[in-house]
């Protein structure tokens, strides 16, 4: 597995309406190394959907992926670095709380696909490349765990390249599908979408970094296919109209409590998805 340690600092100074703002030195040693052009802070919202918590990015000098929680002082290591941009992968709270807070502390315009999440800047389009600073970032739509869920490609991060995939492919197990918002049809070509990218490094919202998008790409392909398979066989041992708390039991029926929810989301895609064939 691919997780470099070492850490970083800058000292820039940015200035937002009137406002100074200088790096703290300290601060940067907070943030961890993840790929040639990115380094994270893990936030302090872990448990059973965001496993140790959310891994919020720093891309290049000013670039913000994901500020995670409304948790003070996780934003304001976050505004330390110097933030010209706030980007969104989608719409879940340990995603964007944080979010408009983190753009009152350093003036930055915040952007995501879904209108309802930007504050100060415009809705994310497909295939757009956004430049900062000579970094560049292409945005990938990449709908299925809901349907606002974007990636974002960076070409020149290292030989093969990075992606920040938010939670479309976690650092470890697998993700959900939030049905009815999230569809398993479009989930499934997204990751061939990911896939066709080679083997860039992966850089989940939750989890560790993975050395090799193609490799996880399969191995999330050919586990959407067997739970597939296993829902086909439970509709035929339940019945053809069988419900989503009995092909649960079924399938899942030694998940843990704390995600049973997240079980039947999966589930009621997949249903949504063999009754639509």
């Amino acid at each position: 597995m691919s997780f470099f340690l070492q850490t970083c600092s800058q000292q820039t100074t940015r200035v937002y309406d009137g406002t100074m703002t200088t790096p703290d030195a300290s601060a940067a040693d907070s943030f961890t190394r993840s790929s040639p052009m990115t380094r994270f802070r893990l936030a302090p919202n872990p448990g059973p959907m965001s496993l140790e918590g959310t891994n919020s990015y720093v891309i290049g000098e000013g670039i913000i992926v994901d500020p995670g929680p409304d948790d003070e002082a996780h934003l304001q290591l976050l505004a330390s670095v110097g933030v010209d941009l706030i980007l969104i992968t989608h719409r879940h709270p340990d995603h964007t709380a944080g979010s408009e807070r983190l753009r009152e502390l350093t003036g930055a315009p915040v952007r995501a696909l879904n209108p309802e999440h930007c504050h100060g800047g415009q809705p994310l389009m497909d295939d757009e490349v956004i430049d900062v600073d000579g970094v560049q970032v292409r945005v990938l739509a990449t709908p299925g765990h809901t349907s606002d869920s974007v990636s974002f490609h960076l070409p020149d991060d290292g030989p093969n390249g990075s992606v920040l995939t938010g939670d479309t492919i976690l650092g470890r197990g697998t993700t959900i599908i939030d049905f009815p918002d999230g569809r398993l049809g479009a989930y499934l070509e997204s990751l061939e979408r990911l896939r066709a990218l080679g083997p860039a490094t992966v850089l989940p919202a939750h989890g560790p970094v993975l050395p090799d998008l193609t490799v996880i790409a399969d191995a999330y392909l050919a586990h959407r296919r067997q739970r597939l398979e296993q829902v086909r066989a439970a509709l035929v041992e339940l019945g053809a109209d069988a419900s989503v708390e009995q092909v649960t039991d079924h399938v899942y029926h030694d998940v843990d409590s704390s995600v049973r929810q997240a079980a039947e989301a999966s589930v009621g895609a997949q249903l949504d998805y063999l009754r639509s064939e």
